[in-house]
């Protein structure tokens, strides 16, 4: 039995890519929302939709329990995605998930549901496809941070209706994650990377953000993790001749020795440090395409909560370079 229409929900990282499209996909399922921005930050895509503004900082224990009264769900998706240390990681994505769900004791314990925005990148990298019952093998930073977080929502399963999303690589119009692979075809190079085939699980954005709504609806949902995941396929290579393909262009490939790109990422994260500036390129990104592989199955997903990834790689890559035309992103 799914939430009844009407529901409050609160979007932590609302501005953000999967947040804005978590907002509109559950204002059209006739919820109200309240979108948690940092403050002093723009509403950006949200503007106009009639979202309740929540100005907080997932970092600061005060503004999160105001932020939480009064809602029937939260969706916790704010977090770092780039950072040059990994005490960033950990601070931001870990130790601010603890707060929230301390935060949801506090100022809303009738609270229905919890979802925690994860990721794949806490079970590890894996070529045959990880499992839910699979132990957490995080391979870099950010990985630790989000099965840090993972765990420290888990831990809150006797006090509070917690459920984590485990997607993959997202994909789709807005999205930022991907869109340095577009950028190089268009300047016409395609990068491939010394070693065996390193396999992907994808989904795209309005796939993903179908499952978050199924683990706030679902009891099934309750106390689980979740891959939300295609059953389609593809690599790093296949990402960048998909873009290729959807931008028109033909680039020239370029085999590049993975010690290259480790030690081009390290100097990128030394830039940030020293001037704050955030570079395409970093050490989270390299170590993630340089491992072995990051596949999951979807099953369980699909067998408990009716989960299906209706979107092929194509069709997601297609809308995300006419998304990132008519912005002029490219």
């Amino acid at each position: 039995m799914g939430q009844p229409a009407g529901m409050k929900a609160l979007v932590t990282g609302a501005a953000g890519f999967l947040g804005a499209w978590l907002v509109r996909l559950l204002l059209e399922r006739g919820h109200s929302v309240r979108a948690m921005v940092r403050p002093g930050h723009p509403l950006g895509a949200l503007e106009g939709l009639g979202v309740e503004e929540a100005r907080a900082d997932v970092t600061d224990a005060g503004s999160l329990v105001r932020a939480v009264r009064g809602c029937d769900v939260v969706f916790h998706l704010a977090g770092v995605r780039r950072a040059a240390k990994r005490e960033e990681f950990m601070r931001v994505n870990a130790e601010a998930t603890r707060l929230l769900l301390d935060a949801c004791l506090e100022g809303a314990p009738g609270l229905s549901r919890f979802v925690l925005a994860g990721s794949i990148t806490a079970a590890g990298p894996s070529r045959e496809g990880k499992r839910e019952e699979d132990p957490l093998e995080p391979a870099e930073w950010y990985g630790e941070s989000k099965a840090d977080a993972e765990r420290i929502a888990l831990s809150f399963a006797d006090r509070l209706p917690v459920a984590v999303a485990r997607p993959p690589r997202v994909t789709g119009p807005g999205d930022r994650e991907n869109l340095l692979f577009f950028k190089l075809v268009k300047a016409g190079f395609l990068f491939t990377f010394s070693g065996e085939p390193r396999p992907l699980s994808f989904v795209d954005v309005e796939d993903c953000v179908r499952g978050f709504l199924l683990l706030a609806e679902r009891p099934e949902a309750k106390g689980q993790a979740f891959f939300l995941a295609s059953r389609e396929r593809t690599d790093v290579e296949g990402l960048q001749r998909e873009a290729a393909r959807a931008l028109g262009v033909s680039p020239r490939t370029i085999r590049l020795p993975a010690a290259v790109l480790g030690a081009a990422a390290a100097l990128a994260d030394a830039v940030t440090t020293v001037t704050g500036m955030r570079l395409p390129l970093n050490r989270k990104l390299a170590r993630q395409i340089l491992a072995p592989g990051w596949t999951c199955d979807p099953g369980k997903a699909e067998r408990l909560l009716g989960f299906e990834a209706k979107v092929p790689l194509a069709a997601s890559i297609d809308r995300a370079a006419r998304w990132y035309l008519d912005h002029h992103w490219l």
